[in-house]
């Protein structure tokens, strides 16, 4: 018994560690130009339809953005990193038994030139972007 929970304890603990090391995030100047091309419209989904998802681009470790149709954007900030993800060396991938990539589903991050994976994550939830248009001159 004293096994057991000295094991839940230190899970806790980690999960403690985890997000007090999450919150110390901060995007780089490159990916916040990136975004700075979008705005939030505050919808959010749990889920995108597989058949909808064109493009999962990485910005960087913690930041994707997922193009789901022409000027169709949704952005997933990770509460923790995806060691490699923004590797042009590496791929992404997943495996869902539903028709959707889901919030909390997790993402392999493969290396290319062995097919090792590098690196894994859970996804976050999906938040919907708008493009700003650029002002007409």
């Amino acid at each position: 018994m004293l096994g057991r929970t000295t094991m839940a304890l230190g899970a806790t603990a980690l999960l403690a560690a985890c997000a007090t090391a999450g919150s110390s995030y901060e995007m780089s100047d490159e990916v916040a130009a990136k975004l700075a091309e979008f705005e939030k419209t505050g919808e959010v989904a749990n889920c995108l339809p597989l058949r909808s998802i064109d493009q999962i681009r990485p910005l960087d470790e913690r930041t994707f953005l997922i193009e789901t149709g022409v000027n169709d954007y949704y952005l997933a900030e990770l509460r923790s990193s995806c060691n490699g993800a923004d590797s042009s060396f590496n791929r992404l991938q997943y495996e869902t038994s539903l028709s959707s990539l889901c919030q909390n589903e997790i993402i392999r991050v493969i290396d290319n030139s062995t097919g090792f994976t590098v690196g894994s994550c859970g996804m976050s939830d999906f938040q919907k972007l708008k493009m700003i248009e650029e002002p007409a001159e």
